[in-house]
């Protein structure tokens, strides 16, 4: 054989493995920068608070507090929970454990919750503080119930900052029949006290809020969240219609500019959803988020439940998924359409 015809074969050879070589090293590259909702099959109510360079997660379990712990949150499934704390066997705040959210206020970790003795209808807010640096060590302490002088219903309490002040936004009921939740804020004197009157600034009015209303069922607004822009405007996401029907979906308040967060007539209502099912994807009733940044903190996130199928209501199916946030040109959230199961998505950057 001709040693040219030789040589040239060996060096066609060596091109072709180093093409393959690439396109291979490319693709478990591309794979490993990707991830696929859900990132936990059951995660009701789900939360994300990041702090340094670790992401902390929780989620409704309904009879105990947990704290997930992870550097990505694409890579929430294969980190473990660490049970901070586990409730009294009986008494006002032993039962039906909600929506804990975690907080770093003042160089100190606050766990805010709602729970009640077994009656839904004397439901509370209540936190934990903790003062170490790991808010995953051993030394909660019950601070109490945070509530104002009305000492209404109340669950679904976050906490932010605005301008040098203090906020606790959660959904009540104005007296003490379970016609309507709404959504209400007060200015906090420290973590755990409110130091001002209630202010409502949402009650349900629009249709799609009012979905699986009726028969003695209330209408609904829950779950409220902040959501700062990058030029720091304040929005206020909520979660709108019962978990049980499909429709669960975000409404969303706008603060207006230089407004004051008390102020009702400050905050303005979009006429329609913000984020909502889809049919086409098979997301049912996706709502009750959080709101974090990746971690080079050039990304905004949202963390939120789903089911996974129609009809499946307020049970064990919601799963936790998560999805960059887009912002328009007119400095609001563009938070899109629900991604699909299964879809390979970027992870968030810095991953």
């Amino acid at each position: 054989m001709d040693k040219k015809y030789i040589r040239l074969s060996i060096i066609l050879f060596l091109i072709a493995t180093t093409i393959f070589s690439a396109k291979k090293s490319y693709s478990q590259s591309f794979a490993n920068k990707t991830f696929k909702n859900p990132l936990l099959i059951t995660a009701p109510d789900p939360w994300v608070i990041k702090h340094g360079d670790t992401y902390y997660f929780t989620c409704t379990t309904g009879k105990d507090l947990r704290i997930t712990a992870t550097k990505k949150m694409s890579q929430l499934s294969k980190a473990k929970s660490v049970t901070i704390w586990t409730p009294p066997a009986t008494g006002y705040y032993s039962q039906e454990i909600w929506a804990p959210e975690l907080h770093y206020i003042d160089n100190r970790w606050y766990m805010y919750f709602a729970a009640d003795d077994g009656n839904n209808d004397h439901h509370r807010v209540y936190v934990l503080e903790n003062t170490d640096a790991d808010p995953l060590s051993a030394h909660w302490i019950f601070k109490g119930k945070v509530t104002d002088e009305t000492n209404k219903w109340a669950i679904d309490a976050s906490e932010f900052e605005y301008k040098g002040k203090q906020y606790l936004i959660w959904s009540g009921w104005e007296g003490d029949d379970n016609v309507s939740q709404n959504i209400y804020i007060a200015e906090l004197s420290n973590p755990w006290t409110i130091g001002s009157k209630r202010v409502m600034i949402s009650t349900p009015q629009y249709y799609w809020e009012k979905k699986g209303s009726g028969n003695g069922l209330p209408v609904i607004n829950e779950g409220p969240e902040i959501l700062k822009s990058p030029s720091g405007r304040l929005f206020l996401t909520y979660s709108a219609s019962g978990c049980w029907t499909d429709d669960y979906s975000l409404g969303m308040l706008s603060l207006k500019n230089d407004g004051d967060p008390m102020n009702p007539s400050d905050w303005v209502k979009s006429k329609t959803p913000v984020f909502t099912k889809s049919i086409d994807n098979s997301v049912y009733g996706p709502g009750h988020n959080g709101f974090f940044k990746s971690l080079d903190g050039k990304e905004d996130w949202i963390i939120y439940h789903a089911n996974p199928k129609t009809g499946q209501g307020c049970a064990n199916y919601r799963s936790a998924r998560m999805q960059k946030i887009k912002w328009n040109k007119d400095g609001t959230p563009d938070f899109g359409v629900p991604k699909k199961i299964n879809t390979s998505l970027q992870v968030p950057s810095g991953e």
